[in-house]
């Protein structure tokens, strides 16, 4: 009996260990007919993923991995191209800000249609993952959990914006490749547009008794009536998932029969994705001097294994 408790700190830090180890995986796809981006973002204290930010053309498929409690959000760039003065790397829509292909820590700039994710990991609790338009629109993308059976309380559905929003875009929302031009490659939100606090459900609009649907919302929830709309729209837009064991699939311009489309006039019969992206116009117009962030992600892993087995030996 008096080996065993030695034993004890060994088992300790060997299941830390193993639980670290897990990851979950996103297998992510390109069905569009042009080059995308993709580019990955961590939450506030959430591990960094195996990558932040990558090239994926028509028809190519990528597998990233991430901790199995991750957090973060996943979305597509368009229309990127690297300044051959400054070597910057930037892109029209869903720019990351890194001036590289790896986004290292930086978020989306609207407009961007968005993938959330809070994974439990082995808590043993649910999963949870939507699609947002809360940031606008600029690709068609669906998320759907690759569980091995779906729950019959109907968790595990698959979620996104399969609709060509852009095509329908308002006006006043549209974002044009070139300034003048009529064909969209994104559609902002009104917040972004406008910047009043009925459309951002900010101040005396900052909170869910306050802050309703609006017209422009309402437009963007008939497109895809699945995915966020405005802040508060938890009700129809949130998904779970419990032990999603298969990790996920995120698909950019999916079929639109994947998911039902809405039935405002304006949704209906919207082409599986938008035109082919040509980039136009000066590369100078569209590119910004922005400085280089490296994260050094081995570095980070380690140092989260390090901490692990430090709090285990204690």
């Amino acid at each position: 009996m008096g080996g065993l408790p030695p034993l004890l700190p060994l088992l300790c830090c060997l299941t830390f260990l193993l639980q670290g180890a897990s990851a979950a995986t996103f297998t992510i796809t390109n069905s569009c007919d042009y080059t995308v981006w993709p580019g990955i973002l961590s939450n506030a204290g959430a591990p960094p993923p195996s990558t932040t930010g990558f090239e994926l053309p028509p028809g190519e498929t990528l597998a990233v991995t991430v901790a199995s409690a991750w957090s973060g959000r996943i979305w597509a760039r368009t229309l990127c191209a690297t300044d051959p003065t400054s070597g910057a790397f930037a892109c029209a829509t869903a720019d990351c800000g890194s001036g590289s292909v790896e986004c290292s820590g930086h978020g989306a700039a609207p407009p961007a249609t968005l993938a959330e994710f809070t994974l439990a990991g082995g808590t043993g609790g649910d999963d949870f993952y939507d699609v947002s338009l809360v940031d606008g629109f600029n690709v068609p993308m669906l998320v759907a959990p690759q569980s091995p059976a779906a729950t019959s309380n109907g968790s595990c559905q698959a979620t996104g914006c399969p609709a060509d929003v852009n095509s329908v875009c308002p006006p006043e929302l549209r974002v044009a490749a070139i300034a003048g031009g009529e064909g969209a490659v994104a559609c902002r939100s009104a917040c972004e547009a406008f910047a009043e606090a009925e459309y951002c459900c900010s101040g005396a609009y900052g909170s869910p008794a306050t802050c309703a649907p609006t017209a422009y919302s309402r437009f963007f929830k008939g497109a895809c009536p699945a995915a966020y709309s405005y802040a508060y729209d938890d009700a129809t837009s949130t998904f779970t998932c419990a032990a999603a064991g298969g990790g996920y699939e995120v698909v950019f311009c999916p079929a639109t029969n994947s998911l039902k489309s809405g039935g405002i006039p304006e949704a209906a019969g919207l082409p599986p994705s938008i035109p082919t992206m040509e980039f136009s116009g000066d590369a100078d117009s569209l590119m910004t001097s922005r400085i280089r962030n490296v994260v050094a992600v081995l570095l980070q892993i380690s140092v989260v294994f390090s901490a692990m087995s430090w709090q285990c030996w204690l």
